[in-house]
């Protein structure tokens, strides 16, 4: 287990594998489970999910971070969302897979540093399973591979229970640098997995492994719910 994150009572991981959801009926989602889980009436969830193309400005974000026109925007079908998550502009969309812990930190110290550092170690631990070396920084947020970003974190806390998270470049998308400039950092650029690897890349391998990977990190047993417990839970 990463140093620093202790050992919850609740033993159990409720993994969703949402496939394709737009932003916003994930953000509901979160929001449905975040109430649930602030009672107790659930056990620690994650949701991994893909987002058609979307842009969501963090409590930071600049205006200036979106380089593409509104307009331009608006005849792509791309919308853009303020979000109470940390951090500046993130570009989500096809190429990436995202996940959105909602957790309780309450039996886990109430050190919100701790839980951020073991989400980056998550995405860490993934790449070194194809033998890439990431790492953090101290200026800017995330984890990287020299100056180049291949995951993105931004995460907020509310009574002590997580929401939004982390989002990894698993395949090429030029419209990271197009449409924004990424987390407001001039001057560095991004990177995705099947940049930096030969073989061709899984998402529902990349899935597994970072299921596996975060059980471990944060102790806890994964299981996972049904699609059509799911659905409940989305239209709920």
């Amino acid at each position: 287990m990463h140093s620093g994150v202790v050992k919850s009572e609740q033993m159990y991981l409720q993994v969703m594998q949402a496939g394709e959801m737009e932003y916003l009926k994930c953000l509901q989602l979160q929001q449905h489970l975040l109430c649930a889980r602030q009672k107790d009436e659930i056990p620690d969830t994650l949701i991994l999910v893909k987002h058609p193309p979307v842009i969501t400005m963090g409590r930071n974000a600049n205006l200036s971070s979106i380089i593409a026109p509104s307009q331009q925007l608006k005849e792509m079908g791309i919308p853009v969302y303020e979000t109470e998550r940390g951090g500046d502009a993130a570009y989500h969309g096809p190429g990436q897979l995202v996940g959105y812990p909602v957790m309780s930190l309450k039996e886990r110290g109430k050190n919100v540093h701790d839980y951020y550092s073991a989400l980056e170690q998550v995405i860490i631990e993934l790449l070194k399973r194809y033998d890439i070396t990431a790492g953090r920084d101290h200026l800017y947020p995330g984890v990287w591979i020299g100056e180049k970003k291949i995951a993105a974190i931004g995460i907020a806390v509310k009574k002590w229970v997580t929401m939004h998270g982390f989002a990894l470049n698993v395949f090429p998308d030029p419209w990271h640098t197009e449409l924004i400039i990424p987390c407001g950092i001039t001057g560095r650029s991004v990177t995705s997995l099947q940049e930096l690897v030969s073989q061709e890349i899984d998402t529902q391998i990349i899935s597994k492994e970072i299921i596996d990977i975060f059980s471990r990190i944060f102790a806890l047993n994964p299981i996972h719910r049904g699609a059509a417990s799911f659905e409940a839970i989305g239209n709920g």
